[in-house]
């Protein structure tokens, strides 16, 4: 049901895609298949919302991954560069706020 949601949003000529979880609950082929159908309207040009909690997802399907917690904005990530263990950190307060970010641990003298 999922994919046709996804098919039938695409139809349409749209130019943003919101995209809000949406392989929970699919089975392994029907992801797949909503994962190609996103891949693709990327590249032709759709700017596509993916919302998910599904870690591997964001990062398999983002050029960009913004995490915002409790209303705010926390961290911004490079989806080639970032780690599930990343993500999961700044989605629950800690961790790094971006990927590449300097260490603020340091202290200069």
């Amino acid at each position: 049901q999922q994919k046709l949601i996804v098919g039938r949003e695409m139809s349409g000529e749209p130019v943003l895609l919101v995209a809000a979880h949406p392989t929970r609950g699919v089975d392994v082929g029907a992801q797949a298949a909503i994962w190609d159908d996103i891949k693709a309207a990327r590249r032709s040009g759709l700017a596509v919302l993916l919302i998910s909690a599904d870690l591997d997802e964001l990062i398999g399907l983002s050029d960009r991954i913004e995490v915002i917690l409790r209303g705010g904005l926390v961290g911004e990530f490079d989806p080639r560069q970032v780690t599930p263990q990343d993500l999961g950190a700044a989605m629950t307060g800690g961790g790094k706020q971006s990927t590449g970010e300097q260490s603020t641990g340091e202290q200069s003298t």
